[in-house]
């Protein structure tokens, strides 16, 4: 149990481009993980270590390591920034108890930013800010404190003050411990500590009154001493900060720059002073042979082990699943149950991990995270001590948006085109697959043109497939905007038994924003509909739901209540139910006034401001909405809402707009209701494609 204590499982998450790689790479180096500094452009950061990230200098796949920093051992998984692979980032932080939020010091809160916290405050994962990038012309950290209140709506404790600022940034005040700090050697790995700079005492006294005054919010005792204007004791300050932290009461603010090598050993400090150890983390599982019943998880070494399987990934010699202990001990060559599959597994090895470096150890205990081979899972799937049936809360994957089809251009290459679209889809939940039933076409849908495009160059370099890839579609969806009866009766009499099934009830427009797509609701009194033909009414409305009557998309946005009915004692079966239930829908669904809702993507460009107003007009002309602009040093910030459908291209768009200096970044926000004069138009190239294909 002591070396729980001094255990953390941390991520590194931030919006693209905020320095998460390069933190990680110094934090390696200080750790002595590494021995020399890599760079992310250039011969390419440890962490990123597929091709495909060496070259693009972006992260893909989060990766993980594992150092020592004084008497703690630290997990760090880095995670992409970009939002395309967000479910990288979200696996990531559901198996861990911390994290740092990387911010740049001159742009601030950005959307990613905002999609990161929304994560850390899905699985209640504590947070340290690290403001990166302080020496970039326009630094302001004021302005990124108060965007990380009025955005975030977090509560932050600033712990530090720069000394000297953008191309002068010399290092930071110690507001607890009044001290300044400097880093000198080559690499900034000497830390020195000095004096408060005399021009700068008054800041710092007022800075630490306020931190002090932040913290006695959260202590009573923090602010008895304060009312009493006594000394507040150095290791009340921690003891509080930390509670603080671990109970998401408060953000402690770091600074520094990691590409200048300054800030990063006291964030290491803070990481192990005040984020949560496993032991301070509350974990509950459901019981599947007790009704769901939640059970609390400890971290003791001879409980039953509870693991759940977060990332897999195929390599050359097998599947390697990444794994996170919450309670027992995972031991090699044993078997354990996955409560999913419901089945048996033998773990034959485990592997400490350090990005794709690896090393066999023989067991793990609870608070771990490594590496397993020889089980064959999904992710999300927890695993179990034989005689025990738990399941952790699952890790929420986001729909896809977008679609292309795929095909590779010899016949033989089919057989290595499906094994890379099988193994893409167990290792990524928001990378999907399936076949069109018209036109036969194998289609993959994704988060974005980028999430697509890094798969299809990895099936051509990993398994040598040459494909030939469509033009993106947008994944729209159909939705019902009126509230429609039904009754409908399903009869079919062919010598012998036949078939009748007789539903009654009304189809209800749900909000398409809501948690479930689809929801049955059964009225049915007096045994009208036995109940062994309930579940089959549900599952004919249901399979009805993956293509719509409008133009084939699916189905979302529909509640179906079913009221009443009638069978027959000879005819009816499960099969006519749900036979009746699937063209009853069918017909029902048309008469609702059916519309197509297209994917709105919340879309921010960074430009410099003498290109704001071309920029803007242009994204009005793609059916944007802009919701507001942020001017930040010769920068304007714009955020606005844009339908998909016409975002394709746009980085192209965008460079020859503003001489190659925007960028932007898109996630996706909500579905809404397409323009009828679209909506026809959309009708009609499916119409057509249909007919052209029947042809063929």
């Amino acid at each position: 149990m002591e070396n729980l204590k001094s255990l953390r499982n941390i991520g590194i998450s931030a919006h693209i481009d905020s320095g998460k790689t390069t933190l990680t790479e110094r934090m390696l180096y200080y750790t002595g993980r590494t021995h020399v500094i890599k760079e992310v452009k250039g011969e390419g950061a440890v962490m990123d270590h597929m091709e495909l990230e060496k070259e693009r200098g972006i992260t893909i796949t989060s990766a993980a390591t594992t150092v020592r920093w004084h008497d703690s051992e630290i997990n760090i998984i880095d995670t992409p920034g970009h939002v395309d692979f967000t479910v990288e980032v979200e696996r990531s932080l559901r198996v861990l108890d911390g994290a740092v939020l990387v911010l740049c010091a001159v742009a601030g809160v950005q959307s990613q930013s905002i999609t990161v916290d929304r994560q850390m405050k899905r699985y209640n994962v504590p947070r340290i800010a690290f403001i990166n990038k302080m020496d970039r012309t326009g630094a302001n950290p004021v302005n990124v404190i108060s965007q990380l209140e009025s955005k975030l709506g977090l509560t932050t404790l600033p712990l530090q003050i720069p000394i000297g600022s953008e191309s002068n940034f010399q290092g930071m005040i110690d507001l607890i411990e009044r001290r300044a700090i400097y880093f000198d050697g080559e690499k900034g790995e000497d830390v020195r500590y000095g004096e408060i700079p005399a021009d700068q005492i008054e800041e710092a006294a007022r800075a630490r009154q306020g931190m002090l005054e932040a913290l006695s919010m959260v202590s009573d005792e923090v602010m008895e001493l304060l009312l009493e204007e006594q000394e507040v004791p150095l290791e009340l300050i921690h003891k509080t900060i930390r509670e603080g932290t671990i109970a998401s009461q408060i953000c402690p603010v770091m600074i520094g720059t990691a590409y200048r090598n300054k800030g990063i050993q006291p964030l290491l400090d803070a990481v192990c002073r005040y984020l949560p150890s496993p032991l301070d983390r509350e974990v509950f599982a459901k019981d599947n042979n007790n009704g769901m019943a939640e059970v609390p998880l400890s971290t003791d070494p001879d409980a039953p082990l509870v693991a759940m399987a977060f990332k897999l990934v195929e390599e050359t010699f097998g599947q390697v699943t990444y794994m996170r202990v919450y309670q027992g001990t995972l031991q090699k060559g044993t078997f354990y149950y996955n409560s999913r599959q419901k089945k048996r597994a033998r773990i034959s090895r485990i592997l400490r991990v350090h990005a794709d470096q690896k090393e066999d150890i023989d067991s793990a205990q609870a608070g771990d995270i490594v590496a397993v081979m020889g089980i064959e899972c999904a992710t999300g799937d927890t695993y179990c001590s034989e005689g025990v049936n738990y399941s952790l809360e699952s890790i929420f994957a986001a729909e896809p948006v977008i679609d292309l089809s795929i095909n590779p251009n010899k016949r033989a290459d089919y057989d290595k085109l499906s094994k890379a679209l099988n193994r893409f889809m167990r290792e990524d939940p928001t990378f999907r697959v399936h076949v069109d039933a018209e036109t036969s076409e194998t289609i993959i849908s994704g988060m974005g043109e980028l999430h697509l495009e890094i798969y299809v160059e990895r099936i051509r370099r990993e398994y040598k497939v040459d494909c030939t890839v469509g033009a993106p579609k947008v994944s729209y969806r159909e939705a019902p905007t009126r509230e429609t009866p039904f009754n409908y009766k399903h009869k079919k009499q062919t010598g012998g038994s036949g078939q009748y099934a007789h539903v009654v009830g009304k189809l209800v427009p749900i909000e398409p924003q809501s948690a479930e797509p689809f929801v049955f609701e059964n009225k049915v009194t007096g045994g009208r509909i036995p109940n062994e033909y309930i579940p089959s009414v549900e599952k004919g409305f249901r399979e009805s739901m993956h293509k719509g009557p409008v133009a084939g998309y699916e189905v979302m946005g529909v509640q179906m209540v079913l009221e009443d009915g009638s069978y027959h004692d000879v005819d009816s079966s499960t099969m006519a139910f749900e036979i009746c239930a699937r063209d009853c829908f069918r017909e029902t669904f048309r008469k609702a006034d059916p519309v197509l809702l297209e994917p709105i993507m919340l879309v921010e460009v960074e430009v410099p401001t003498e290109f704001q107003g071309p920029v803007t007009g242009a994204i009005s002309s793609k059916r944007g909405v802009i919701l507001g602009t942020e001017s930040r040093s010769g920068y304007t910030v714009i955020s606005a809402e844009v339908p998909l459908s016409e975002m394709f291209g746009y980085s192209n768009d965008l460079r020859s707009m503003t001489q190659g200096k925007g960028g932007f970044s898109m996630e996706f926000l909500k579905y809404q209701k397409l323009p009828s004069r679209f909506q026809e138009e959309i009708v009609k190239r499916v119409q057509a494609e249909a007919k052209a294909t029947a042809k063929a």
